[in-house]
């Protein structure tokens, strides 16, 4: 989900190679799908608070060592906007890496990438309410395959009683969208992506340090658990940084359908390492997620959401 902290707000260069973009964004749909294997992992010896705190950590380490080379300024005009926007993202996030922890790779992974779906869900909901433009009926439609998607996904986790699994990770994909439209809101008002980032670093930090405290505290660490969340955020943020890159250079729709990639990347993983069963409906429902989330993004040029696209992370 996105995820990408503020791809758009990169300028597009146009005369830039869009193979450089796509490479760009494979890769980056790589390691976030790798970070899912090392957040599923690390999830047998630390809380979700635990990993949520040093992923941002990690992160924000790297985003003001950046910020600093650059000489830029973490200071900002606008912190209410950050607030709500960290909120949101943080929120996602907690709720993102439990259910990794908890479900097929998969299958987590797919609901996070849900979030394109929900955002067309918010465009039809505000237009009903404002009644001040059409209803598409193709929008209708992505989001109907979208729920269809889900439906046939999580066929397998309830037969395991993992619903309440599942739902967490559905939501995760709820927030996330909000998240994307109010990173959209930062970028109008010319916030630059590191900065944005850094904050919603930060705000994973506070969640994470608080989660783990009021939850099942902390956990001694060992060398292969170190290493894990060292992988996690150095895998996330160096993803966070392709990503952005590519959408400063590429088309934004190649972008956004490339980033389901994660998926393909994750279902390979499950299958690998943990033995995730592979069943008919499973696939069919992510093929209709994927082709759903294209859909959307692809009907939303155009309008203000347009600049809106969702990716692993929020």
């Amino acid at each position: 989900m996105l995820g990408i902290d503020a791809p758009w707000a990169c300028p597009r260069n146009e005369s830039a190679p869009q193979m450089n973009a796509a490479w760009l964004m494979v890769g980056a749909s790589f390691l976030f799908a790798t970070m899912g294997v090392c957040v599923k992992l690390a999830s047998s010896d630390y809380s979700t608070g635990e990993i949520v705190f040093y992923r941002s950590a990690i992160g924000m380490l790297m985003v003001w060592s950046a910020v600093r080379w650059r000489g830029g300024s973490l200071k900002t005009p606008v912190p209410q906007m950050h607030f709500w926007r960290t909120a949101c993202g943080t929120s996602a996030l907690c709720l993102w890496f439990y259910a990794i922890g908890t479900l097929p790779l998969a299958t987590a992974m797919t609901l996070n990438y849900m979030s394109s779906v929900w955002m067309a869900l918010f465009l039809i909901g505000g237009a009903a309410m404002l009644g001040t433009a059409r209803i598409d009926g193709r929008l209708v439609a992505t989001v109907l395959l979208g729920f269809g998607g889900v439906a046939l996904i999580l066929q397998p986790t309830i037969a395991d009683n993992q619903l309440w699994h599942g739902l967490m990770g559905l939501i995760s994909g709820v927030v996330a969208a909000t998240a994307f439209l109010q990173v959209a809101g930062l970028a109008k008002v010319g916030e630059p992506a590191l900065r944005i980032v850094f904050y919603f670093s930060l705000g994973g930090v506070v969640a994470g340090a608080g989660l783990a405290t009021l939850t099942n505290g902390w956990h001694a660490h060992h060398l292969r658990g170190m290493a894990l969340l060292l992988a996690v955020g150095l895998l996330a943020t160096t993803a966070q940084f392709m990503m952005t890159r590519a959408y400063g250079r590429g088309k934004p729709l190649v972008n956004a359908s490339l980033a389901y990639l994660g998926i393909v990347f994750s279902f390979g993983y499950g299958v690998w390492l943990f033995d995730d069963r592979i069943t008919l409906s499973a696939v069919a429902g992510m093929v209709l997620i994927v082709g759903s989330g294209i859909a959307a993004t692809l009907l939303r040029q155009g309008t203000p959401a347009a600049t809106v696209t969702n990716s692993a992370e929020t």
